[in-house]
């Protein structure tokens, strides 16, 4: 699997360890964030890191336009990386960022299992208890796409794997609390997940070249003075 890596800014950096996955790490605010990547064919090795500050400078600010959004527009889930597991995108990612593995039957049940929920710092130890969200909100993104995105590209951003950030296991409540929000309206209730939250937000927007409204600038840059040994590492999606 391509997500079971410590990766908490979005990665370009090769591989280094096999640590459980970075989102059930446990960080503190204004620790440094270590940014690991996939080893994938063709990955363009070490990026600088960026600090925070910075990595928010480079996203491009511009008025969201949310007038004809539908959640269907971004097919998901597809068939994930391993077309003949039986397991669609989201039971791959909550297979890959499973603490205790669960067992895996016939169409891709699973039952028993442990995970813990970044967002909230609640240990999950029941599958149908999680809920695997976009890190950037499929609204969001779509607000957010400078030029508007075809299917082909969409799908891609909604099944994304080759990123350990983009895509998240978290307990349902947590996910529905956050709903399609951007940091300016809503932060994950453990705040010791602030500073690693905002670096894999902005990794994300900048992985796939997405604007953020003044607000959501605003609120990004109040969260960078509390981080200032965050950083931010990010591969450009094809």
């Amino acid at each position: 699997m391509l997500r079971g890596l410590p990766a908490l800014a979005l990665a370009a950096l090769p591989l280094l360890t096999t640590a459980p996955a970075s989102h059930a790490l446990d960080l503190r605010p204004g620790a440094a964030t270590v940014v690991l990547a996939p080893a994938v064919s063709g990955a363009l090795g070490v990026r600088v890191p960026l600090s925070l500050f910075d990595a928010i400078d480079r996203i491009p600010v511009a008025e969201e336009h949310r007038a004809g959004y539908k959640r269907d527009l971004y097919k998901h889930w597809n068939k994930g990386l391993i077309a003949s597991d039986g397991c669609d995108t989201r039971k791959e990612v909550i297979l890959a960022e499973a603490l205790e593995a669960p067992q895996v039957a016939a169409g891709c049940k699973l039952t028993g299992g442990v995970w813990r929920s970044a967002y909230d710092d609640v240990v999950v130890t029941d599958a149908a208890r999680l809920d695997v969200d976009h890190f950037v909100p499929l609204a969001e993104v779509y607000d957010s796409e400078q030029t508007p995105w075809d299917a082909a590209r969409r799908e891609a951003y909604a099944n994304d794997q080759a990123s350990p950030d983009t895509l998240i296991a978290v307990s349902a409540a947590s996910n529905r609390s956050k709903a399609d929000k951007d940091p300016a309206e809503w932060l994950p209730s453990d705040g010791s997940y602030h500073c690693t939250y905002a670096a894999s937000w902005v990794g994300t927007k900048l992985r796939w070249d997405l604007a953020a409204d003044e607000a959501e600038r605003q609120a990004l840059l109040g969260l960078a003075e509390d981080c200032t040994a965050t950083t931010v590492v990010y591969e450009p999606a094809p």
